[in-house]
């Protein structure tokens, strides 16, 4: 049987049938990583920038999409109005959608658009408060784009304990800006400026990220590969099987003549 095992023509099948396995494994692989990797977050396309009032609308929520979207607007920005974002590092959201705390300010501006409503902007930020107030408002009309961020809620940092001193808030809640801001229209969310203003320093924002989906067609070619390598083994025993069979058939005829 070893014998035959080890003949020219079975050593031939043997490495074919083991390349052929490694070729099918590795197939059957590569198409399953192509699976779970459908299934990750990604980056979505970036497109260009769009208008800040078609996507923010007053008392009314910013969709999942539209957030961290590009927007541009134009208008005039209302320094009296001004706010320090207080206990932020210069991002934007730590993972698991908690809010950055650290140390530092974010500088809040509401920019007045031309039918009258106001959007809040992060114009940048500062590590003291007295950067905050040295950097100087840009006066007139100006044009900002940014990315479109929901408004933040009061339950995702920590606050202080003793409180804040006037003109600082913990968070960019819609609804805490329109307290403060008394007879205004309000559009929900906010816009982190990109560029900062001045020499504030650049607030980071990530882009849009949408769900993968996954690709159940490469699961199933990833099945399909490792089926054929189990075909390719069945294939394999049926052949090396028929050998030692015929090997053994045509010995035992010559062992009967040699008996006799």
């Amino acid at each position: 049987m070893l014998r035959t095992l080890f003949s020219p023509r079975l050593v031939g099948l043997h490495l074919l049938t083991i390349g052929v396995l490694v070729a099918f494994i590795l197939l059957g692989r590569w198409q399953l990583g192509v699976f779970q990797d459908s299934g990750k977050p990604r980056a979505s396309t970036d497109p260009a920038p769009v208008a800040v009032d078609t996507l923010s609308r007053v008392g009314a929520q910013i969709e999942g999409p539209a957030v961290g979207r590009r927007v541009s607007a134009e208008g005039v920005y209302d320094s009296s109005k001004q706010l320090l974002v207080a206990d932020r590092r210069p991002d934007v959201d730590a993972p698991g959608g908690n809010v950055s705390r650290g140390e530092g300010y974010w500088v809040l501006t509401p920019l007045r658009l031309p039918d009258g409503t106001l959007v809040p902007v992060v114009r940048g930020w500062t590590a003291t408060a007295d950067e905050a107030a040295a950097a100087a408002v840009p006066q007139g009309k100006v044009s900002v784009t940014g990315r479109l961020r929901p408004q933040q809620s009061g339950d995702s940092v920590q606050r202080r304990p003793e409180g804040l001193p006037a003109g600082q808030v913990q968070t960019v809640s819609t609804g805490e800006l329109v307290n403060l801001w008394q007879g205004e229209k309000l559009r929900n969310g906010f816009v982190v400026a990109q560029p900062p203003s001045g020499a504030l320093a650049q607030v980071k924002v990530a882009a849009p990220v949408v769900g993968g989906e996954f690709t159940w067609r490469n699961l199933a070619y990833a099945a399909n590969w490792w089926i054929f390598a189990g075909f390719a083994v069945f294939m394999w025993f049926h052949f090396v099987r028929d050998a030692v069979r015929g090997d053994r058939d045509e010995a035992e005829p010559a062992e009967i003549v040699m008996e006799g």
